[in-house]
């Protein structure tokens, strides 16, 4: 940790900055498991919506 100290005596600390990576692209199987993903999610939210709907009738 860094650490300064200004004229009236005043710590400021300062965290170590983490290493910088870059993401990297998702492959086709990953992709069409997150395709799979958010169609199910898609199909869970409307279903619970319909549900509700349902019930509030």
């Amino acid at each position: 940790m860094y650490t300064t100290t200004n004229e009236e005596g005043i710590l400021n600390n300062y965290s170590n900055e983490p290493n910088l990576y870059y993401a990297e692209y998702p492959t086709k199987d990953q992709q069409s498991r997150y395709a799979f993903q958010g169609a199910v999610a898609v199909l869970f939210v409307t279903s619970i919506v319909l549900i509700a709907l349902g019930v509030s009738y």
